[in-house]
């Protein structure tokens, strides 16, 4: 996997993006606290807003700017994005009321919905090989995944000599990193398509997936994936410390074992993507999801015993390999289906529309977790991936475009 970063223009990008994520993870911890402090026991009411204007920022922002800088060179492009991300964590330990946070994390999330499209759609141009991008999508995975694990570690530790207000300059010094990492890289020509309405640019990417079976497919899956994911992001700790009475030690496990899931997987998805078709594994990740979410279900009916404690731990797991299966290879999907004058436009589609299901999914995690109890939630969370998953296979009736050699026995 790691040959990949022999390449050295795609080395420099990936170590932008691991310095990048280390800088974000230390900017969650830090807005948790700075919220805490404006708001107190409310935080959690500033936070839930926060998260609700990054996502209203994906969902929004990315179509309109690859429409917008469909012409911006793609270096230009990637500096910018990570200067005003620079700008903005260095100005939040100065806010004063809670309006201002929505106002930068506002920003801040239309940087990075600028930022993150442009530099996806960069890596197919910098690996065109189909194997080695494939590595690159797991080495992705990989290093998000070990963020989540990671930084709120490096955060703890730094928090025993330092206050909290000085995570946003590790933040900074992140996005700075970045900002110089792609600067320093010499990146492919970027290719000008011929002038077009803006309308159209704008609409470039929604009119790939709606004619493109693969896509179309895809569209379901990300519902499938934020219905699982929305469970463990939103009511992991009630789960751990309401219901099995556990400790904040044991949040961090549960979560552990969510991102080892997925590690696992996406350091195994090069070799199995190279015997069986994307379509498979997908859709195999698309059934595994509904099935984890009732287990969870019946875990939480049942008394919580160490042995209860135990599955949780194995069903988080689970659904952590099963997201891998979906989230690593949809990229290729994306590559496979453009060309380089809609690239950045599907890739910046896939970014909005993949967020908007959490729109939708996460409050319905919450609301419905306070109102009918975790067991209930899981179970319609399972009911909306299941349809989810049965559009998703209906919708990719076609032999998948995958180039693996031999289709899968899995039945999908």
């Amino acid at each position: 996997m790691l040959e990949v970063l022999r390449n050295r223009t795609y080395r420099r990008l990936f170590s932008a993006q691991i310095v990048a994520l280390v800088g974000t993870g230390l900017l969650t911890v830090a807005l948790g606290l700075l919220a805490f402090d404006l708001a107190g026991g409310d935080a959690g009411i500033v936070l839930g807003i926060a998260l609700t204007i990054k996502m209203l920022a994906y969902v929004g922002i990315a179509p309109v700017i690859a429409a917008l800088t469909a012409h911006v060179p793609r270096k230009n492009l990637l500096v910018s994005a990570d200067v005003l991300r620079a700008i903005v964590a260095f100005s939040l330990p100065f806010v004063t009321e809670a309006w201002q946070i929505y106002v930068l994390i506002f920003v801040l999330q239309a940087a990075s919905a600028t930022f993150t499209p442009a530099f996806q759609a960069l890596i197919p141009v910098i690996l065109p090989e189909e194997n080695e991008y494939t590595r690159a999508l797991s080495l992705s995975r990989l290093a998000y995944d070990l963020e989540s694990l990671l930084s709120p570690i490096l955060a703890a530790a730094l928090l025993t000599v330092i206050s909290y207000h000085s995570l946003f300059v590790g933040t900074v010094i992140g996005f700075v990193g970045s900002a110089l990492l792609v600067l320093t890289a010499t990146l492919p020509a970027h290719h000008v398509s011929p002038p077009t309405p803006f309308w159209e640019r704008l609409t470039r990417g929604a009119r790939v997936f709606w004619r493109t079976p693969e896509l179309r497919s895809l569209l379901a899956m990300n519902m499938v994936v934020a219905t699982s994911t929305s469970m463990v992001i939103v009511n992991t700790v009630v789960l751990v410390q309401s219901h099995f009475g556990g400790a904040q030690s044991d949040f961090a496990v549960a979560l552990a074992c969510y991102g080892f899931g997925s590690m696992l997987v996406a350091l195994a998805l090069p070799r199995v993507l190279e015997r069986f078709a994307d379509r498979n594994i997908m859709l195999l990740g698309c059934a595994v999801l509904p099935i984890g979410l009732l287990a969870l279900a019946g875990i939480v009916f049942a008394p919580a015993t160490p042995l209860a404690w135990s599955g949780l731990l194995v069903i988080w797991f689970v659904l952590g390999a099963a997201t891998a299966l979906i989230l690593t290879p949809s990229a290729r999907l994306l590559r496979r289906s453009s060309d380089e004058t809609n690239r950045p436009a599907v890739f910046a589609a896939q970014f909005s529309l993949s967020h908007a299901c959490f729109i939708v999914t996460y409050p319905l995690a919450g609301i419905l977790g306070a109102l009918l109890g975790l067991a209930p939630t899981a179970a319609v969370l399972a009911g909306i991936g299941t349809i989810a998953g049965i559009i998703a296979l209906r919708a990719w009736t076609t032999h998948p475009i995958s180039s693996a050699p031999v289709e899968s026995p899995i039945a999908a």
